[in-house]
């Protein structure tokens, strides 16, 4: 699927959800092309020596997304957008480097009726990507605050935290399989063999990413000097 597909969609998901998320793949919305911003490419997740997130064309921490895999010749493009609104832990643990899951979370009011909010998830190592949404809210940035996802060689966990009383916690957690072929939101469903499991307050298995990054990270203070001149 290539990053036409994806952008269709990320277009679907949103507007079943009533509102728009300023993680799109390009939402620019400017009535005059812009110039390409002069800023250098920025790390904002690492999952080890050779594998990572890189920021790109950015202001702010708002710029062009790639997963980058610079020991097999990767560079594929994501989204626009600021990927620090999402405010949850990411773990990816797959020793194999095929599965890849990458979340977003709009800093925005959805509304009452809170919207869909999407992940990238990857099965080949990176070099497509495909969409799925993992939560609804309406506001999503805040929500992804207790949300975490930890990818393993076989799928990957979405774990919902929830204090429901002093120093009591629930974990809901939804463990979605990866494996070529696999495609989420279809008419055909998963393959056989393969099916969702809700494992609520159950053990999860000791993932760590390689790097021992856990979040995003993004240097706000790192700006343009060819901004447009503000008129």
């Amino acid at each position: 699927m290539n990053i036409i597909n994806i952008i269709g969609i990320f277009v679907l998901a949103i507007g079943a959800g009533g509102c728009a998320s300023d993680s799109l793949p390009s939402q620019e919305g400017e009535s005059s092309p812009r110039p390409k911003y002069d800023v250098p490419p920025q790390t904002i997740y690492r999952i080890d020596d050779h594998r990572s997130i890189v920021l790109e064309d950015y202001d702010k921490c708002y710029g062009d997304g790639y997963f980058v895999d610079a020991k097999a010749n990767i560079r594929t493009k994501l989204w626009r957008g600021n990927f620090t609104n999402y405010a949850g832990r990411l773990i990816v643990d797959d020793s194999d480097e095929m599965n890849i899951v990458v979340p977003s979370a709009a800093n925005s009011y959805c509304g009452d009726r809170g919207c869909n909010v999407p992940l990238l998830y990857s099965t080949d190592g990176g070099r497509t990507f495909k969409a799925m949404n993992y939560m609804q809210s309406y506001r999503p940035s805040k929500a992804s605050e207790n949300y975490s996802i930890l990818v393993a060689k076989d799928g990957f966990y979405v774990v919902k935290t929830t204090e429901y009383g002093k120093g009591k916690i629930d974990n809901a957690v939804t463990k979605y399989p990866l494996a070529p072929g696999i495609e989420y939101g279809t008419v055909t469903g998963l393959p056989k063999g393969y099916h969702i499991e809700y494992l609520s307050n159950k053990p999860l298995p000791p993932l760590r990413t390689p790097s021992g990054q856990e979040r995003f990270t993004c240097d706000a203070s790192i700006r343009p000097s060819n901004l447009p001149k503000e008129k």
